[in-house]
């Protein structure tokens, strides 16, 4: 494990003392489920970025030409 040391501001300091006790954890569980859930958001937003440059619109609007025009099954329409 590693120790990190942050200055934060005294009102999100006292948000996080708060819900710290709301949810019945640490801050540091708090502050480490926080940054976790931060980072993946990140690295899924890099992910699909990365992954977007490598599409290609004019096939994946060749790809929908082939589907058909019909209404959805009764058991599949929202």
């Amino acid at each position: 494990m590693t120790t990190i040391k942050a200055e934060v501001p005294d009102s999100l300091y006292q948000q996080v003392i708060a819900l710290a006790q709301q949810e019945n954890v640490s801050i540091e569980q708090l502050v480490t489920r926080a940054l976790a859930a931060q980072v993946s958001a990140l690295l899924t937003k890099n992910y699909l970025g990365q992954k977007a440059t490598q599409g290609d619109w004019e096939k994946f609007q060749q790809v929908l030409a082939k589907v058909p025009d019909v209404e959805p099954e009764e058991y599949d329409r929202l």
